[in-house]
């Protein structure tokens, strides 16, 4: 999931977007679980939502 800002001229204020990603984790990446910071990068089509894979485990700070 990622959060950018948008700055909305009309109301002159900024709101928060979110995306969702749907990613592919290879068997080769172990450790990762559901809520963890990853990071993926675009690769052919999978299926039919998944066009990311995982290839490594950030750090948590």
């Amino acid at each position: 999931e990622r959060e950018t800002t948008r700055y909305m001229k009309k109301y002159e204020r900024y709101e928060k977007r979110t995306r969702r990603y749907s990613a592919h984790l290879p068997s080769c990446i172990g450790g990762v679980a559901a809520g963890d910071k990853v990071r993926i990068m675009e690769c052919r089509p999978l299926s039919k939502t998944i066009k990311f894979c995982v290839i490594e485990k950030e750090a948590v700070e």
